[in-house]
């Protein structure tokens, strides 16, 4: 199976093929809903002063996980590379 003109490497995982592709873009596209949550329900809690504190948490947890976008693709990398040479 070709994607990106790159094949996709499979494991298998407790009786189950795994494809590493699949697995990181999950985890990409998992941690972008969670993130989009994060700011909209902030954002709601700003219309109000007495929940601006909490609209405040919920964007620095929001801005915390626009980090973890680049390091689950670098993880993939990582991961993708040690396979191969194994």
């Amino acid at each position: 199976m070709q994607k990106n003109n790159r094949q996709e490497l499979t494991f298998t995982l407790f009786h189950h093929d795994i494809k590493i592709d699949a697995f990181y873009n999950l985890l990409y596209q998992v941690n972008d809903i969670i993130l989009a949550l994060f700011f909209i329900v902030g954002s709601f809690l700003f219309f109000k002063e007495s929940t601006t504190f909490y609209g405040t948490i919920l964007f620095v947890i929001g801005s915390f996980q626009l980090l973890i976008r680049p390091l689950i693709m670098i993880s993939r990398e990582i991961h993708i590379r040690s396979l191969k040479n194994k």
